[in-house]
């Protein structure tokens, strides 16, 4: 762990464990800030070569304050996907016992390291060694971490400043056999973090906690990959102590309203831990926007550096990868080599607990009558279900499927069931649609809630072309030479189209895209037989960007008009008038179903 020096000299860091007021009250929140601490740090298929680890290391990166203001000052926002050089959070703090209150505070980051392979001496990208293994030249990162313990009434005189500070260092690791070596290698972290306190009325304080990075900046024109070795990584704030208790930003009392809304948290975005409430024992501010009280799944076995991802559509991915992506998994990253083995050794009763489970509900009656079960907002009826059996884990739903004919549709009326997954802008591998029902949700890792009433079953296999999860599936798909004909016209990669989101049951975000052009970049088949097309905004300035990364727009064939051949590509992208009906509806989008 770093040490952290306060002025003067005085060691003022404790260790992860160690004595402390408190002791335990941030092990709470352990498996949360560990998932933030390694979100982004390495994914699916966590594999070297793969795009999207190519450009790591997004949230929470605190640069040398001269490299990263080389084209300008940075401009604060309330999370941290931006690059910036310091972080900054504001809470409110409630003193329980003022006279002996004490703050507690723990600066988390990464410190990257290079690792290095080298045969005869000069270094490469990769070696094979006598016994098969593969070695790669990778970034890695150490976890860091400082602790601040202090007197609420010192922090209100003035504040505490201490070092946060990780040694540069070297390792070598010789190779069997002689083929070669691993260098791993870290330059020097220089930063500090400062913790002041204002009083606002009795027992009642604004805490300050700002970190800036103080090493020396690398020439302004160092790319990025190199100035990150004297950056903080994934730079989060624990922030607890003995006697205190802090206030939600997100839901405040009505009382307290107004000096929550003077807060400045610059980069980073605090909310509460521990139990429910709108105040708590202990607050992490953390680069990524949560909730107040976050918590990971307990079905979720361990991290996949994608928390916001589903357990069980990654671990299913992963099950697919070919024995050769394995290995160059295995080889990329420790880490990447843990999952792997983890997903290869799952036992069967882990992997069905993925596949989700209901905490917002608790049982109220001994039985549920079927058609009660509607789950549609404005429900006159309080959902109850019936007692879980004693074999089965507390809040698992294994099946809670009522009658097909039973199940209410949006407006109250029974309507039939297809038992089918349905894909909705739910990106998967290579930026294909992953199939999720919307009724249904395996476990994320950093779930709050997780439901799933029903479990999900895929479209079966067709004459023509085996399951989805045989090999062979995908075979003769082109996403960017594939087309899909709507309205007579074939869309495929370059096509341009208007978008035109369905008046009922689309995405929030995708209604604000109505009338705008676009390019189609590739056609995705499901796994479930439906078909969706990426697009890439034509008035979007970060369009290449995007293209590079493959983030885009996914719409169904039925929301996008076909634009002629002969159309300008200057033809206006302003959203159409708001009473302009959607060009394609659906049977449930009848213009009387509009009208109501």
């Amino acid at each position: 762990m770093a040490e952290a020096l306060a002025e003067g000299g005085t060691k003022s860091a404790a260790t992860r464990g160690g004595a402390g007021p408190s002791p335990g009250v941030f092990e709470q929140l352990g498996a949360v800030a560990d998932a933030v601490l390694y979100e982004g740090y390495l994914l699916y298929p966590y594999r070297r070569s793969s795009t999207k680890n190519r450009v790591r290391w997004q949230f929470g990166v605190l640069f040398p304050r001269d490299w990263v203001e080389a084209d300008g000052p940075v401009t604060p926002g309330v999370s941290g996907s931006a690059d910036s050089w310091y972080q900054q959070t504001e809470c409110l703090l409630r003193a329980r016992q003022p006279d002996s209150a004490r703050v507690r505070v723990r600066v988390r980051y990464l410190q990257m390291q290079r690792k290095q392979v080298e045969e005869a001496g000069r270094p490469v990208e990769s070696l094979r060694g006598d016994d098969g293994t593969v070695h790669l030249t990778f970034d890695e990162a150490l976890p860091r971490e400082c602790e601040i313990e202090a007197p609420l009434d010192e922090l209100l005189r003035g504040g505490r400043t201490v070092a946060v500070s990780a040694a540069a260092g070297e390792d070598v690791e010789p190779l069997p056999d002689d083929t070669g070596r691993v260098v791993r290698s870290r330059e020097e972290i220089r930063a500090e973090t400062t913790v002041t306190a204002e009083r606002l009325s009795d027992g009642l304080c604004r805490i300050r906690v700002r970190t800036r990075n103080t090493a020396p900046a690398p020439p302004p024109r160092t790319p990025r990959d190199e100035a990150l070795r004297r950056a903080l990584i994934a730079t989060h704030t624990l922030i607890g102590g003995d006697g205190v208790e802090f206030v939600s930003l997100i839901d405040p009392p009505a009382d307290l309203d107004a000096l929550v809304r003077a807060c400045r948290n610059e980069f980073t975005f605090p909310v509460l831990g521990g139990e429910t409430g709108d105040t708590g024992p202990v607050l992490l501010s953390a680069p990524i926007i949560l909730p107040d009280h976050p918590q990971v799944a307990p079905e979720s076995p361990g991290d996949l550096h994608d928390a916001a991802e589903i357990d069980e559509i990654l671990t299913l991915r992963t099950m697919l990868l070919t024995d050769e992506e394995k290995r160059e998994a295995r080889a990329t990253d420790p880490r990447a080599a843990a999952i792997l083995d983890r997903v290869d050794t799952m036992p069967q009763e882990v992997f069905e607990r993925l596949h989700g489970a209901v905490r917002s509900l608790t049982p109220s009656t001994p039985t549920a009558s079927a058609d009660r079960l509607s789950g549609v907002v404005g429900s006159p009826e309080p959902v109850t279900l019936a007692a879980a059996p004693a074999d089965r884990s507390p809040g698992a739903v294994h099946s809670l499927a009522p009658p097909t004919d039973r199940l209410p549709d949006a407006f109250g009326s029974p309507a039939p069931v297809t038992p089918t997954a349905s894909a909705d802008r739910l990106p998967g591998a290579g930026g294909a649609p992953a199939s999720a029902n919307p009724a249904s949700a395996s476990a994320d890792r950093l779930s709050g809630v997780v439901g799933s009433p029903a479990p999900v079953t895929f479209a079966t296999a067709s004459a023509d072309r085996p399951a989805w999860w045989q090999e062979g599936a995908d075979d003769g798909l082109s996403p960017t030479t594939d087309t899909v004909l709507v309205d007579g016209v074939p869309l495929g990669g370059g096509s341009r189209v208007r978008l035109r989101p369905r008046g009922r049951g689309a995405d929030a975000q995708d209604m604000f895209l109505a009338g705008r052009t676009a390019e189609v970049a590739a056609v995705f088949h499901d796994v479930d037989g439906s078909v969706h097309l990426a697009v890439t905004l034509d008035d979007d300035p970060a369009a290449e960007l995007n293209n590079w990364y493959g983030r885009f727009h996914y719409f169904r064939p039925d929301e996008l008009e076909p634009l002629e051949p002969a159309g300008s590509p200057d033809e206006p992208t302003a959203p159409a008038p708001a009473a302009a009906p959607a060009r394609h509806m659906t049977d449930s989008e009848t213009p009387a179903a509009e009208a109501e």
